[in-house]
């Protein structure tokens, strides 16, 4: 057993009224923090014995049993910790919530081995490496700054982990897209898949997932439109795959939408200054939910992130500046 393995070893006597559950419905009520399928594995592989046999999950109690449980749980994580300096905005002893900043990856993998914000969770706490995913149950694109939810026990990753599956956890964007949008507000909803050909993208396709995708316009520029994005669902690249699917692609997107690309109408200043912004303008700005242990209303907000800001601000800046050129045109003509 290694150092950072986790050994539990009790015993427990079966009282008259678990008369007639089954051992790992019994052993369910004593380690929620664990999955059922979790405990028929420990009973499966002999870790679980009553009166000092070995038995079956279904095995039904008969009261007054005594039963031991002997069971050393591995370490989930195998990266290494790595100390960073994470935003933590909110946190108790059974989750956090971290604002992640653009260009950091969430997960090791091809290309990114460290540096991840899974190698930062890990050097907060040795608990985090007996988690599955060092208890990420969610993720944002490495260019993707903003909020995000971890869990610090596994009961509280296996409850956060349904309530996003029942579309429980509130998230929205801020994003500015190419274009002006139609309406001040709509939804779309359509399926995202694989896309058929380039793997590593995603598209709208008619026998994806079902994703529903909530938009309403926060400002307007020339050419460009601040968006604020609500999740109903939350497939991979939700947002920027159902943008670019209406027609209004992140501004900086390099997968959906040519961020190079820009309306030939656009003068110069604001060309270089669309041009040369570094990421998909996408930020997780708002998470709220109901938290899974204590049952009180969760919600954080942050900031947007400078270079979003400054985005915004050359935007507005410009709009004034056209404004006013335009009103001295009109008066010199007149």
């Amino acid at each position: 057993m290694s150092n950072n393995d986790q050994h539990i070893q009790q015993q427990f006597n079966v009282a008259a009224e678990h008369i007639g559950l089954r051992i790992d419905q019994f052993l369910s009520h004593k380690y929620p923090e664990f999955s059922r399928a979790n405990i028929q594995q420990w009973v499966k592989k002999g870790c679980v014995k009553i009166n000092g046999h070995d038995t079956k999950s279904k095995t039904l109690l008969k009261g007054f049993e005594i039963i031991d449980v002997d069971i050393v749980l591995k370490q989930a994580v195998e990266d290494l910790p790595e100390p960073m300096a994470l935003d933590i905005c909110y946190q108790d002893e059974h989750l956090l919530i971290v604002n992640k900043p653009a260009g950091l990856v969430v997960h090791p993998g091809s290309g990114n081995p460290n540096g991840t914000l899974l190698n930062g969770l890990l050097a907060l706490n040795d608990k985090q490496a007996m988690m599955p995913r060092a208890g990420i149950v969610h993720r944002l694109d490495k260019d993707t700054s903003g909020l995000m939810v971890v869990a610090k026990t596994i009961e509280t990753q296996n409850r956060l982990i349904e309530l996003l599956k029942e579309h429980d956890v509130k998230r929205q964007y801020i994003c500015v897209v190419r274009g002006s949008l139609k309406f001040d507000d709509g939804s779309v909803d359509a399926p995202i898949g694989r896309h058929k050909t380039q793997r590593v993208k995603m598209a709208v396709t008619h026998d994806g997932k079902q994703a529903v995708t909530h938009y309403k316009a926060v400002e307007r520029f020339d050419h460009y439109t601040q968006v604020q994005v609500n999740l109903e669902t939350g497939r991979t690249h939700q947002i920027r795959v159902h943008m670019h699917h209406i027609g209004h692609p992140l501004v900086g997107d390099p997968f959906y939408g040519n961020p190079k690309r820009v309306d030939p109408t656009v003068n110069n200043e604001l060309k270089e200054i669309i041009r040369e912004f570094p990421r998909q303008a996408l930020h997780a700005e708002t998470l709220s939910f109901i938290h899974p242990i204590t049952g009180e209303a969760i919600s954080e907000s942050c900031p947007l992130p400078d270079d979003l800001c400054h985005l915004l601000s050359d935007l507005e800046f410009l709009d004034m500046k056209n404004s006013d050129f335009k009103e001295m045109e009109v008066e010199y003509c007149e």
